[in-house]
């Protein structure tokens, strides 16, 4: 009880702060009281486990209910509230604070409008052959210039960027984003960069907290991976030693963590994208870790990068995360297949949950695996499912999630907006088919769809990466779906 009081809790922070952020500034209604229903229906859950226990589990109708009830509740309050045009800026990527970046920065951008004589050198930034403006709009924390593209979306943001900074050198940022209606439109955002020099610059990677928090989570980690093993506590206080047999659990979980947000480093780096070290998050309970993460501080520069920053945490963890799964079942159990079995159940997984992990089973363990059987994973095998686990999760199509910045790469803010409320609604569908899935899609519902642009957020994407990123979106498939009964004749499992 103790423990899942500790997960309310939590969970309750995150999305208080969650909401806040992505819909303060454009509603009226109270952030409470919007925060109140979108966690109505794990109170409710919580509420029924902590009365009747865990044995008897709530009946499904009033959850249902409460999934399908409190999202359209949360949407009528949200609209009840919303601001008019006029209290807040018209397009997605100025409700919020100035986009400039795939993490938003926290210090406040200071306000620089442009003075009444300067908006005809502003007017000159924009040849009619390229961008024909039409309408200037002044909002506090940016100006937003509208118009019609007549040239090539790339072409237009180089050559109107070059002419802004030729005038007004570095005061402005230059976005270029596709707005609800179709039309691309230029927006110009403070440059909070050019107050930075170059302590500030040293400040922003920190080695020394980076190296602490990898420690602190080495022997979070190591002391769960005890317990998946079967050591109590008091063992390890007679004998130290047994810590060690935690360790393939740890450093194989470390190992996917810090591949996934190398991933994202290396390749922010390489645009030239301000970022931090990846830092772990260490817990003393559940996995030993809420996982790494990683802020990146300056813009993203268009959407190729964005692609490319995005798809290369998830390429890099699963890359590490398939040798290391097989291996360890190699070195597993086969053990026999009873009503304790589950998918997050390491001492009998049931891998046929997901069609991924139920043939990467089947190379692993060939004939031992067949029907009616489960597997009693090895900790370095429990490490990769996680990796399997971390993978799914960060390519769903959601918002600020890596699925969500690649679907926005892909096709854009505004499509990408309809593809995460659909992959909510199928994630919360499956839910009552794999209750495992629950929890999961609870969470989704608190993640905004929104997410942040690039500064030229209208050029697409090569085919290349088209593909790239559609073939990510099939690896999600054969993660989240179970193995279609079929299947598991033809395999034998």
């Amino acid at each position: 009880m103790t423990l899942s009081f500790w997960f309310l809790l939590i969970l309750g922070i995150i999305t208080y702060v969650m909401v806040q952020r992505s819909v303060a500034r454009i509603t009226r209604t109270p952030v409470w009281l919007l925060w109140l229903v979108l966690m109505a229906p794990t109170i409710i859950l919580s509420g029924w486990m902590m009365v009747n226990g865990t044995k008897q589990p709530p009946p499904r109708s009033l959850m249902i209910w409460s999934l399908i009830l409190c999202p359209l509740l949360y949407w009528v309050l949200f609209q009840w509230g919303r601001r008019s045009p006029k209290e807040t800026p018209s397009e997605v990527s100025v409700q919020q604070n100035p986009p400039l970046a795939i993490h938003p920065i926290s210090e406040p951008a200071p306000v620089r409008p442009i003075e009444p004589t300067e908006e005809t050198q502003l007017r000159s930034c924009f040849p009619w052959s390229v961008y024909y403006i039409q309408n200037i709009e002044y909002r506090p924390q940016a100006i937003i210039c509208r118009g019609q593209l007549r040239t090539k979306a790339n072409d237009a943001y180089h050559r109107i960027k070059a002419n802004i900074e030729a005038e007004f050198g570095d005061r402005f940022l230059v976005i270029f984003q596709e707005g609800l209606n179709g039309k691309p439109f230029f927006v110009l955002v403070p440059n909070t960069q050019t107050v930075r020099d170059g302590r500030q610059e040293e400040k922003l990677t920190r080695p020394v907290l980076a190296l602490l928090m990898l420690f602190i989570t080495l022997i979070t980690t190591t002391w769960v991976g005890t317990q998946i093993v079967g050591v109590a506590p008091r063992e390890i206080i007679s004998s130290p030693n047994l810590l060690l047999r935690g360790l393939p659990y740890s450093l194989g979980l470390l190992t996917v963590l810090g591949f996934h947000e190398m991933g994202h480093y290396l390749t922010a780096r390489y645009y030239k994208i301000r970022a931090t070290l990846p830092y772990f998050i260490p817990m003393p309970l559940f996995l030993g870790t809420f996982g790494a993460f990683i802020q990146m501080r300056s813009p993203v520069p268009n959407r190729k990068a964005l692609f490319d920053v995005s798809i290369a945490g998830p390429l890099a963890g699963f890359i590490v995360t398939l040798p290391l799964l097989i291996w360890g079942l190699t070195q597993s159990e086969v053990v026999s297949l009873d009503d304790k079995t589950g998918i997050f159940n390491h001492n009998a997984l049931n891998p046929r949950y997901s069609i991924l992990l139920s043939i990467v089973s089947k190379l692993a363990l060939g004939s031992q695996f067949v029907a009616g059987k489960a597997i009693d994973l090895h900790p370095l095998a429990v490490a990769g499912f996680l990796g399997v686990i971390v993978t799914g999760l960060n390519l769903m199509p959601v918002g600020q999630l890596d699925g969500g910045h690649i679907i926005h790469s892909m096709l854009g803010q505004k499509t990408a907006i309809v593809i995460g409320q659909i992959a909510r609604l199928c994630l919360l569908l499956l839910s009552l088919v794999q209750s495992e899935f629950l929890l999961w899609a609870i969470i989704l519902l608190f993640l905004p769809l929104i997410d942040e642009p690039a500064l030229n957020d209208v050029t697409e994407l090569d085919n290349g990466r088209d593909i790239l990123g559609i073939l990510t979106m099939a690896l999600l498939i054969v993660i989240v779906l179970p193995l279609p009964q079929f299947a598991q004749v033809w395999l034998q499992i």
